[in-house]
Formats: C-alpha cells, structure tokens, sequence
C-alpha cells in the first residue's frame, strides 16, 4: 500500500470511529441514518473499517474491565514499544489524536486505544497493515465520486454533509484553520456544520464560496459555476478577487437565502432571486421545468439517462414543456414527448431520437 492509499485508508478508518461513537452514544435519527447506509454503501473499505472498529471496541471494554489494560496502561505501553517496534505508527497515531481531538474527545480516546491494538495486531498476526512513509504534514485529502447516473451521500468528519450529484467528484481537506473542498466536477449540495474559528470553503472552477453553517448547492457548468443557497447565507467570489487585500473577502458577494450567483471568468458576479426547490429538486431524484426549452430538458435528463436524448428536428429545441419528473424515469418522458402534437420519438439501442412528424 503506497503513501496516498494509506491516507485515505487512514481517513477512512477516522470516519468509522466517527460514526461507530456517534451510533453509539444515542440512536441515530433517520436522517443520521440514512447518511451512515449511504457511507456504507459507497465503499467495501467503508464496511471493513466499520466492523473493524466495532470489533476492536468490543474487545476493549473486555480489556478494560482489567486495571493492567486500562487506556493509560495501554498508551505507556504503546510509548515504550514505540523505541524499537513501530515508530511512524504512533507518530502517525498522535497526529490523528491532535487533529481528532479538536471535536471528538470520545473519538480520541477510542482511536487511541484503536493503535495500540492495531499495533499489537500488526506485531502478532499482520491483521493491519501499516505503511512505513512518514505522514505528510499536510492533512490527507479524501476523494468521492459518483458515476452517470449515479447519486451519494456523505457524512465528513466536522459532521457536515455533502450530497453528491451525478458524475460528480469533490475532494475534502481538513486542516487546523479551514476546511477545503474542490468540486471537480458536476453538482453539489452542503449541510455545513456551523465552527466559527474554522470557515467551510469550495472550489469549483472559477468560484470560491465561503460558508460558517448554512445549505448550499453548486453546481460546476463548462464555463461558470452556479451557487445557489436554501439557508443561511455564503461569500461568493474568485480567489484572486481578495489577494491583493488584507480583507479575506474582498470582492466577494453575499448570497443570502432564495438567492442564486454565477460565477464566470470576466464577470462580475450578481446575486439574483432564485427557485429554490427546483435547483435542489434533484435531491428528491426529480427534474422539475416550467415552460422551458426541449432542448434544455433534453440536456438535464441526459445527465442521468444511460441513452442520451438527441433532438434531430433543429425547430423542436425551442419547444416549450413543462413537467415533473424523476431522474431515473427517462421512460416517463418519452412518454410524455409522445403526446405532443407534431413530436415523434424513436428509441434506437444507443440513444433515443426526437424529431418533427
């Protein structure tokens, strides 16, 4: 296991202890719940590392029910076998405690009895491998992505939420003063748990947006991103709009609830009213349009449809439609294509073709 997959095994492991003490603390509510399926979900390393934890957790309330393997028992002999066994592990170790500790002390003391048995896994039976290259000093970036078609959901260790849209990837640091996410591509939307000596930042594209605990959803187009806020209020702007000020934000617009921006290199961004419910319909798997072009809606179900949508007839792209849908029902739509008057649709093996009768 290289350098990079050994971080993100690392952060992996860091969010199953997350929700493993979360789960275990209270009940999860069906929204936490909803939330931990979908982190299951994504992922067979994410079930490893979640029954992993659940196993070690109930080996070490066996453990500490002995005085000679309490969590200080464990940890001196942790640091005395850190001379001579395994020393980048502890390292290692530490500096995921320092991080963890700024939020989780439960985390904490549970990840730290978590090393120490791995420790005495990896000496005895090589149950969990341990990379040998020292941690960077940079936090470890963790990568999602969905694929065509395809919608994810995820709990971040702040205990933020980032929903994922289709053909979708963000990239998540957590460091000391800030949280950074880079959205690569395709649309997101944010929970952002409020921490206001840490601000929420996301890249995408030419756009930087700022947020301290509010809902937004951004949504990476070809040559502008789209900001659109359903709580709460975020700092909207180009990274290079506040490099020559002392103020961070310099530059940047306020985008409140109901309010939407886009961001496009050469243009001075402008806050506008916007439909709330049909920019984040996709988080109930719908496309909603109202009187919108066919062309446009074509475009929007081709970014979940397995068989793309192509308008042969140049005269129909202008026609107006309007409707409800879900994003995964491309039959529904041609069925409803179907009733239109002077409209013919043709579906081939590889695509589905709407002409002019």
């Amino acid at each position: 296991m290289n350098s990079s997959e050994e971080q993100v095994r690392a952060a992996i492991a860091a969010q199953a202890g997350q929700w493993f003490v979360a789960n275990d603390e209270r009940p999860l509510d069906s929204q936490e719940s909803a939330a931990l399926v979908a982190w299951l979900k994504a992922s067979p390393a994410h079930v490893e590392e979640f029954l992993g934890v659940s196993v070690i957790a109930r080996d070490l309330g066996k453990a500490c029910d002995d005085p000679g393997f309490s969590i200080e028992a464990l940890l001196a002999r942790a640091r005395a076998d850190d001379d001579t066994s395994s020393p980048s592990f502890w390292r290692k170790a530490r500096e995921t405690l320092a991080v963890a500790s700024l939020r989780w002390q439960r985390v904490a003391a549970t990840v730290a009895a978590i090393a120490v048995l791995a420790l005495g896994a990896l000496l005895v039976r090589n149950l969990w491998p341990v990379a040998r290259a020292p941690v960077p000093p940079a936090a470890a970036a963790v990568r999602f992505e969905t694929r065509h078609g395809e919608q994810q959901t995820y709990r971040l260790a702040d205990n933020s939420v980032v929903h994922l849209n289709t053909d979708t990837t963000v990239t998540v640091r957590y460091g000391a003063t800030e949280r950074v996410v880079v959205l690569g591509s395709g649309e997101a939307f944010f929970e952002v748990a409020h921490e206001g000596d840490r601000p929420f930042r996301v890249f995408a594209g030419a756009a930087e947006v700022v947020d301290v605990g509010t809902r937004f959803d951004v949504r990476l187009e070809e040559h502008s991103t789209l900001v659109t806020v359903s709580e709460g209020q975020v700092a909207v702007g180009m990274p290079a709009a506040a490099s020559s000020s002392q103020d961070p934000l310099a530059g940047f617009v306020r985008v409140s609830a109901g309010e939407q921006i886009v961001v496009a290199e050469g243009e001075r961004p402008t806050a506008v009213p916007a439909d709330v419910d049909r920019t984040t319909a996709w988080l109930r798997r719908q496309i909603l349009f109202d009187h919108e072009p066919l062309d446009l809606v074509a475009a929007e179900f081709n970014r979940y449809s397995r068989k793309p949508i192509e308008i042969t007839t140049p005269a129909l792209r202008s026609l107006r439609v309007s409707g409800v849908f879900a994003t995964d029902n491309t039959a529904a739509f041609i069925a409803f294509l179907r009733t239109l008057e002077g409209v013919h649709v043709e579906v081939t093996a590889t695509r589905i073709l709407v002409s002019q009768d």
